[in-house]
Parts: C-alpha cells; structure tokens; sequence
C-alpha cells in the first residue's frame, strides 16, 4: 500500500492553508472568509468556539420564531369566550392558515438563508415578525373585526414558521460532518419546544393586567382577559433577539452558494422520498400541536386546555433528540418505521377514545394516546433528519476514494444538497400545519383520524422499500 493511501488525507475545503487567517473575521458580528470545520486543529483552537456561539443565539430566535407561528393556536380557543361570532370551523381555519404560509415562506427561505449569511437572516426575519404581534394585538381587542382581517393576520404570523428552514440550513454549514446531528437537533428541538411556551404562557400572560396594553375583554362568566397580551409581550423580546443576532453571529461565506448548485436538489429521487416521509413525522407534529388545543375545546369541554394542550409538543420537541441519537445506533430508516408504527397505533388508540354514538367518550386515553403520536413523532423528526445526509453521502460518495479531489468535491456537493433537502423537506412538511387543521374543519374527526392511520402506513412501506429492507437503493 502507498503511503499516500496509508496517511491521513487533508479533505479540508479548498483554502489557502499556506495564509495565516485574520482572527479578526470570528468575531461576533463579522463576515468570515476561512472556515474549516473538518481540520482538527482548527475546529479545536478556533472553530467550535464560534459554531457554539452561533447556535447558542439561532436557538432562542427559532424558539420565538415558533411561538409567533403557533399564537393562533391558544389564541383561536379564547375568541368565542370574549365576543367573536365565529363557528367551530372557522376557528380551525385560523389555527390552519399560518401553516399554509409557513410551509410555502419556508420553500424561499430554505435557499435565501444560506445565501444571505446567517447573522443577517436571522436578525431580519426575526425583526419583521413584530408586524403581525402587533396587529394582533390591535384586533384581538376588538369583537367586531373582520374575519378576513384575522385570517390575514394568521397569514403573516405564519412567516414565524419559515425561520426553522433557514436556521437549521445556516447552522448546519458550521459543523463538521461528526456534530452536525447534534447541532442540528438542539437548534431543532429547542425550537420546536416554542409550541408548547406558547400554549403553556399564553393562558397565563392574558389574564394579567400589570402586562395589558390596552381594554381587556369580558368574558361571558364576567370574568376579565387580556388577549393581547399573548401577542404584545413577544414584541420586545424579538427586538431583543434580532439585535443579538446581528451584533453576536457570523455570516459565512462557505455558506453563500448560488441557487444553481441547490436546485439540483429537484432531480433528486430521495429529495422527494424524505419529503413524503417527513410529512408524516414533521407534518404530524406541527399539526397536531395547533388543533389539539381546540380539539379537547370543542370535543372534551370539561377538561382546560391550558392545563393539557402544551405537553405532547413538548413531548415531541424532546424526543426528537432522542430520534437521532437512537438512529445512529440501530440506523435511520429503521427507527423511522417504528415511528409511523407508533404513531399509527397512537392515532387508533385516540379514535377508541373519541365520543361515539351514546359514548361521551374517554378523556384521559384521548391524552395519553394523543401523547404517544406526539412522543412517536418526535422520534421520527430526529430520525428523518439523520437519514438525509447520510443518503446524500452515500450517493455522492459511492466509488470514490477518500482524499482525492473528486472525493472532497462529491463531499462538498453532498453538503450543500443536504443541507437543502433538509430545509425543503421542513418546508413542505410544514403544509401539515395547514392541512390537519383544516381537516378537522372540514371532515368528522374520526375520518380524519383513519386518514392519517392509512397515511402512516405509506410511510412504513415507503421507508422499508427504500432505505431498510435487504439491498435497499440507499440503506440509512
């Protein structure tokens, strides 16, 4: 054997390693030019120093940018309480909205965030989420505004959505290829937990007045709440956390790659396999987090969902970094079957426990049942996202040898196509926001229960033909 095959390979993207880097560029709020995760040295004296920083300020931007997302979800329950003429499907339809146009925002985001640099993206598309926090609060205050200007104000609380696609995009370029599972399941995971502060705060935040800008609203018992308050008081924190983003992170320019080198993601088959798979993973999660609250409103009346609503997001945020750690052990594609057959299960389990005929119903096996998809869900979030790269390494690297310069530059490419499936596969998968809202809006809730089951078990075939079963094409 040679000992060019025997030593260690340099694979560092292409640099100029003869020039010593300015160490001015790390620091917080600069542009930097030279960056080299995958150098050992490199990432111990300077890199994950400045890749943990950078996470540490994207993780509360996410988190809000969620909780923004998900507003109408609590806020939706109240309205009727306080005035609002609206039915029980137009209340689902404004909890549906702000999924339509997260999914849709989160397709331009995932391919301008890299583009734009994380430091400056963030800071912006944190910032022009205080828009509609403050029409929000305006209108909530009012019982006699429009529908239509709700459903618009939905619309634009749903760009909060976005963020996620483009965060875990930009974070992801600072990792070396060991650590960005982890990183991207902290940034992930912590921001999903905005779902479940938004549900759990909310509640809390609207029945003080020391918070209150503005008239409560009497509630038909006589009481007095202050919707507002779940929209004014993120206002400050988002300037807050838009001036942290623009003075504490980096802009990268590895990061900076032209949509030409992206899209190619299109062509690709498992771009929109993943997609399909993580529509039940992701899709399930976000969409059972903003109709559940309103469904135990409208279906258990007894039982307070301020009480219940926020532990299965929460649940779900946390077990998504269980998912990854669990796929890097038994594999990718196997832990995501075993999440749609949980979740399918967990859906069965919530159909038996829904009112029916005579039957009023089981409230506490609903939960715990509902738990489980929750639980089941998470795992798969995290198991999709350790599937993609390690499909899109396969593929690229497939009859190459290690430290030859095709194999850095298949490397590369496989990067930048990862890092874009797994924003577009978020984007899409955001659709399940909008739809399984809107579906209970639309079809009697043990139909749409069934939907989902047999949905499920697409994903458990989808899965095993294509990355688990002996000779799969592309094994995860």
């Amino acid at each position: 054997m040679s000992s060019a095959s025997s030593a260690p390979q340099d694979t560092r993207p292409a640099r100029s390693r003869s020039a010593v880097p300015d160490p001015e560029q790390y620091r917080p709020g600069r542009t930097i030019t030279d960056w080299a995760p995958e150098d050992p040295a490199f990432w111990r004296s300077t890199g994950k120093k400045v890749a943990t920083r950078n996470l540490w300020i994207a993780v509360p931007a996410l988190l809000v940018a969620f909780v923004v997302w998900q507003v109408w979800s609590i806020t939706a329950t109240n309205l009727k309480d306080v005035g609002f003429g609206f039915s029980q499907s137009q209340l689902f339809w404004l909890t549906a909205v702000p999924g339509l146009t997260g999914g849709t925002a989160r397709i331009f985001y995932t391919f301008l965030g890299p583009r734009i640099g994380q430091r400056r993206f963030t800071a912006l598309s944190t910032v022009v989420l205080i828009v509609p926090l403050l029409w929000l609060g305006f209108a909530v205050q009012n019982p006699d505004t429009p529908y239509g200007v709700l459903i618009a104000i939905a619309a634009l609380c749903g760009i909060g959505g976005a963020n996620f696609s483009s965060s875990l995009a930009n974070i992801g370029f600072f990792y070396p290829k060991q650590e960005k599972g982890n990183a991207t399941g902290i940034n992930g995971g912590l921001g999903n937990l905005g779902v479940s502060v938004v549900q759990l705060l909310t509640p809390i935040l609207i029945t003080s007045s020391v918070l209150a800008i503005g008239a409560g609203q009497t509630k038909k018992d006589g009481s007095e709440i202050y919707l507002q308050n779940a929209a004014f008081v993120w206002v400050p924190v988002l300037i807050v956390l838009a001036l942290v983003s623009w003075f504490g992170q980096n802009d990268l320019k590895v990061a900076s790659t032209p949509f030409s080198q992206q899209k190619i993601i299109f062509k690709r088959k498992h771009n929109w396999v993943m997609t399909w798979l993580y529509v039940g993973t992701f899709g399930s999660f976000i969409g059972f987090a903003a109709a559940l609250p309103l469904l135990i409103k409208t279906t258990f009346p007894d039982y307070s969902v301020a009480t219940y609503a926020w532990m299965g997001p929460a649940l779900g945020a946390l077990a998504r970094w269980a998912g990854g750690w669990i796929a890097d052990k038994l594999g990718g594609a196997r832990v995501t079957i075993l999440s749609f057959v949980g979740m399918a299960a967990a859906i069965i389990g919530v159909i038996n426990f829904l009112p029916s005929g005579s039957s009023s119903g089981e409230f506490y096996g609903f939960f715990a049942c509902f738990l489980a998809a929750f639980f089941f869900s998470g795992i798969g979030n995290g198991s999709t996202f350790r599937q993609i790269p390690v499909i899109f390494r396969g593929q690229h690297l497939k009859g190459l040898t290690e430290g030859t310069p095709e194999y850095a530059a298949a490397l590369k490419q496989a990067e930048i196509e990862s890092g874009a499936v797994t924003g577009f596969t978020a984007a899409i998968a955001a659709y399940g926001f909008f739809f399984i809202p809107a579906m209970f809006a639309n079809f009697a809730v043990t139909s749409a229960m069934w939907g989902f089951v047999g949905f499920y078990a697409s994903c458990v075939v989808v899965a095993w033909w294509f990355y688990a079963r002996k000779n799969a094409e592309a094994p995860s």
